[in-house]
């Protein structure tokens, strides 16, 4: 429980991020400790929607969980609303590529709920917890043991972006279950997942240092915003690299264009790699390779250098001399000069 995130680390949802990604806003982070300039000061405050179809020992305990969270962490948890109906969660694999997806049955009633946070008690960043099935053995094992995919993980997505997108502020979920049986097999990855009825710890923490989201519709981006050309880097699982930010990221200008790593180690279900969308990535095997490569690129460094055959002969596009002639023009300072092609290094 007594966790915050990286100081420097801003938490947003993904659509928020495709949204900043693809040129059309940006996000204020939040310095919580310490204000620096043009940043909202301190944490957001933070709203609870709890599914009215939780039963009523797991809704307690996620009650707990928030008031632990108030006590022990200082979080501005300020109020907590129950939906109108139990919104009906549905999760399965999409039989076409294997991603977990699902259903919120009744997306109005969550809608309602947070609206009534955002509008009467005035909170801007909001924490679902939804009652979802409890996992058929056979869907979460695999998962358990460090190997599948996370069954919860599509519907969480839905949930979040159906809130961001109507009120364009931070949100997250976390998953009300009841604890999964007993098992020595629980890869250490999944462990934390493990250890109590609740997700909910973490989200709030993650909530706690979440930015503002600005759009160029709601006013002028600032300097104290974080826009699409502010990034440096960007690193991506190889096999999912379709997403709106990617592909608005390799398509930007030159000058602008961040760095593109992706990592061969981290397999997805997908199948979208950076050939079939003509994005220039350097693909690396691991995350400490990707480490390794953003270090360089900030040092200025080109990153092959570091790289046994990394650098090949130097290379120019034109002959700066006709074969023809014995040597190289004379130099002249008058008129139009020749221009000069040099290869750049990549």
């Amino acid at each position: 429980m007594r966790h915050l995130p990286p100081q420097r680390a801003q938490r947003r949802d993904a659509l928020l991020a495709d949204a900043q990604y693809a040129l059309r806003g940006g996000i204020r982070p939040r310095q919580v400790r310490g204000r620096r300039l043009g940043s909202p000061a301190g944490p957001p405050e933070q709203g609870l929607v709890l599914d009215s179809g939780i039963e009523e020992e797991l809704r307690l305990r996620h009650l707990q969980v928030a008031d632990a969270a108030r006590a022990s962490l200082g979080l501005p948890v300020v109020e907590c609303t129950v939906t109108d109906a139990p919104l009906e969660i549905k999760t399965w694999f999409d039989p076409k590529c294997g991603k977990s997806t699902g259903s919120v049955g009744n997306s109005g009633s969550l809608l309602r709920a947070v609206d009534a946070l955002v509008n009467h008690a005035g909170v801007n960043a909001v924490a679902v917890v939804a009652r979802f099935p409890d996992d058929d053995p056979e869907d979460s094992d695999c998962y358990r043991e460090g190997k599948g995919v996370d069954l919860l993980a599509g519907v969480e997505a839905i949930i979040s972006h159906l809130i961001v997108k109507e009120f364009q502020i931070p949100a997250a979920h976390a998953p009300a279950v009841l604890p999964p049986p007993l098992s020595p097999s629980v890869s250490p990855r999944s462990a934390a997942e493990e250890i109590g009825y609740t997700f909910l710890p973490c989200v709030l923490a993650g909530l706690s240092t979440a930015p503002q989201y600005v759009t160029r519709r709601q006013e002028t981006l600032d300097s104290g915003c974080i826009v699409a050309s502010d990034v440096d880097s960007v690193i991506l699982p190889r096999d999912a690299c379709g997403g709106d930010g990617a592909l608005a990221f390799s398509r930007t200008a030159r000058k602008n264009k961040p760095l593109i790593i992706t990592i061969q180690e981290n397999e997805t279900v997908l199948d979208d790699t950076p050939d079939k969308f003509n994005i220039e990535a350097l693909n690396v095997q691991n995350y400490w390779e990707a480490i390794g490569v953003i270090a360089a690129h900030k040092a200025g460094i080109n990153p092959n250098a570091l790289r046994k055959q990394g650098i090949d002969h130097l290379k120019s596009h034109r002959r700066l001399y006709s074969a023809r002639s014995s040597g190289p023009r004379p130099y002249t300072s008058s008129g139009m000069q020749d221009k000069v092609y040099v290869h750049q290094l990549v």
